[in-house]
């Protein structure tokens, strides 16, 4: 089984920053034994455009010893 984890991220911080916050959260998530999964817009402007997303991590689910 698996279990999900989710980071929001603002965009405007997010794209218009010099440096790559998303790899760092990527690769951070990854040497804690989370795959990226994939985002999901989680707030859109009058414009269309999207201001904050999750970025989804997995990962399989240790299962409890019966």
């Amino acid at each position: 089984m698996k279990e999900y984890t989710y980071n929001n991220v603002q965009i405007g911080k997010f794209f218009f920053s010099t440096s790559a916050n998303h790899r760092d959260i990527i690769n951070e998530y990854a040497a804690q034994g989370w795959r990226y999964a994939g985002y999901v817009p989680t707030d859109i402007d009058g414009h269309g455009r999207i201001t904050a997303m999750d970025l989804i991590f997995e990962r399989d689910r240790e299962e409890d010893p019966a």
